[in-house]
């Protein structure tokens, strides 16, 4: 697994993101995504939202996911 594949999976099931993944030992990842699906979403109901786009290479390919998931108004409001 590498950061372009997981990128790739998180922006075909969430159409209009715009992720960044960091990690190149195979295993551990961290990701922001910044998504219109996540305004009124939980922390949790978001981080699902992310899970389900990379169904069971979560438990097989990719060891850790690190997550900072933010809707677009989110990012308007800190900068």
């Amino acid at each position: 697994m590498n950061a372009d594949t997981i990128r790739e999976l998180i922006q075909s099931g969430l159409p209009g993101a715009q992720v960044r993944v960091l990690g190149d030992d195979g295993a551990h990842f961290e990701a922001v995504v910044i998504a219109p699906q996540f305004v009124g979403r939980s922390l949790v109901q978001r981080h699902q939202q992310v899970y389900a786009c990379l169904g069971d290479r979560m438990r097989a390919e990719i060891h850790a996911l690190q997550l900072r998931t933010l809707s677009p108004d989110e990012v308007d409001k800190a900068s």
